[in-house]
């Protein structure tokens, strides 16, 4: 897996990365020192925010960014110089990086991760760093938008057969820090110590002669988490019956069933029948969970229509984040050799920030998020009297007295992870509380209001300098 230490992740890249580098170290460059930013340029799911995620399984797979002789000798009949591949043969990242928290709230164009390194290593690891960023951030914050809509009732991540192959793992850790209750995926629950769980198929129930059976067979061997399937047959005509039946044979035994879930038809209609007859036979207790192609919208739906159901399970449109295909999250050079950087663009709003830089994080006066603010790394907060408007420079928003956060912390240095990395449950508590702070506007599924990002007038003066000495004018 891409956290395993015992593997070599230096061909987890794309060619070019390669050849670039390659080109670097034949050219004398190896030696230049680079900054580059991750960032990503629109909110997915037309959402007003993203959930950022990934960055403990990036830190984990630099360790073993490296080249084994296998890997040297499978480069050197693609055609890359043997000058060259002796370099690789001792190659590590020793670079620094600085990150947002994972389960931060962000928005675009923000500088959410810095690498500092030689441009050779800077390079090398970019393909990594996005594939893992992109993919879980996308992930994360679709599950949160579900949490967002389930509120106290649990949902579990049922997604692995439907994933894209291994993607699946790491969508089941995404999973989790966006508001994922468990996951399915055993292989997840074991490399990264998240809790798993799982009911049953209909194929468990086909394979016996008759549905009572089945289930009183479950029951018999699951006592403690039985959760039954009901609608393989005739849900109102067969699978509640029978599961009422089961039911009061578990308590004759000292055991309470934990509840049934519905996996096909209209399930606000099947959820308030099943409840009331579970109810009218003193089963109050047994919980009614859901599944079937749900996501946010469909839980919000269920919910208008007060279907009286205590969970989900969502699969395909969490771990595939559907409706989106990918997150647009860029990686950018900003620095090299001590000389600002940026990338010109006819469009304004694609022109990139030069320079190191701090990403600052505003409070209200009641202690919600009201602003976030890019700043070069060398400037003065204190100096820094208004928060001006990338594309619209003239407007600009004062943030003289207000409480303020950095929201950048060094992550890893000298080959190390500079702190323990929280579980993916303690990401999860981290986005709740820093969802708390976050206005309802910006959380609404139709027409998020838009958060504002500017940034200081220093930035935009830097930027308009390179513009013109870079494109003449």
């Amino acid at each position: 897996m891409i956290n395993s230490t015992s593997e070599t992740l230096g061909l987890y890249t794309d060619f070019y990365e390669l050849s670039m580098a390659q080109g670097y170290f034949l050219a004398g460059k190896k030696d230049e020192k680079t900054v580059f930013d991750y960032f990503y340029r629109t909110n997915p799911y037309e959402g007003g925010f993203l959930v950022f995620a990934g960055l403990a399984d990036l830190l984990n797979s630099l360790s073993a960014f490296r080249y084994s002789e296998e890997n040297i000798a499978y480069l050197a009949k693609q055609g890359l110089r043997t000058e060259f591949l002796d370099y690789l043969k001792d190659f590590s990242f020793t670079g620094t990086i600085y990150s947002v928290k994972e389960g931060e709230i962000v928005f675009p164009g923000e500088p959410l991760l810095r690498v500092e390194g030689n441009i050779i290593e800077a390079q090398l690891i970019e393909t990594l760093l996005l594939n893992v960023l992109n993919f879980q951030s996308l992930i994360a914050t679709k599950s949160f938008r579900i949490k967002l809509v389930c509120a106290e009732k649990e949902f579990a991540d049922f997604g692995l057969r439907r994933a894209h192959g291994a993607g699946g793992i790491m969508a089941s850790r995404a999973a989790i820090i966006g508001g994922a209750s468990s996951t399915s995926n055993v292989h997840a629950g074991f490399i990264y110590n998240i809790p798993v769980s799982g009911t049953m198929a209909h194929s468990w129930i086909q394979s016996f002669n008759d549905e009572l059976t089945a289930f009183r067979e479950y029951a018999r061997f699951n006592p403690e988490r039985t959760v039954l399937l009901v609608d393989t047959y005739d849900t109102l005509r067969s699978g509640l019956p029978n599961t009422i039946i089961v039911a009061k044979e578990m308590e004759t035994d000292g055991n309470k069933m934990i509840g049934i879930r519905l996996d096909s038809g209209d399930l606000a209609y099947l959820s308030k029948k099943a409840r009331k007859m579970l109810d009218n036979a003193g089963l109050e207790y047994v919980k009614i969970f859901a599944s079937n192609q749900l996501n946010e919208y469909v839980v919000s739906s269920l919910n208008e229509q007060r279907a009286p159901l205590d969970g989900y399970g969502i699969g395909t449109e969490l771990v595939t984040g559907k409706p989106d295909a990918a997150l647009d999250g860029v990686y950018k050079l900003a620095l090299c050799n001590d000389t600002p950087r940026m990338k010109i663009s006819e469009n304004v709003e694609k022109m990139t920030y030069p320079g190191r830089k701090s990403l600052y994080r505003y409070f209200d006066s009641e202690g919600n998020f009201f602003r976030d603010g890019i700043l070069l790394e060398n400037e003065d907060p204190d100096d820094c009297d208004c928060i001006y408007n990338p594309i619209l420079p003239d407007k600009c928003t004062t943030v003289i007295g207000l409480t303020r956060e950095n929201l950048h912390e060094k992550v890893y240095e000298r080959q190390s992870i500079i702190n323990e990395l929280p579980s993916p449950q303690q990401c999860h508590e981290y986005l709740m509380a820093r969802s708390a702070l976050l206005p309802a506007e910006h959380k609404r599924f139709i027409m998020p209001h838009i958060y504002k990002v500017g940034s200081s007038k220093a930035i935009l003066d830097l930027r308009e300098q390179l513009r013109k000495k870079i494109g003449g004018k």
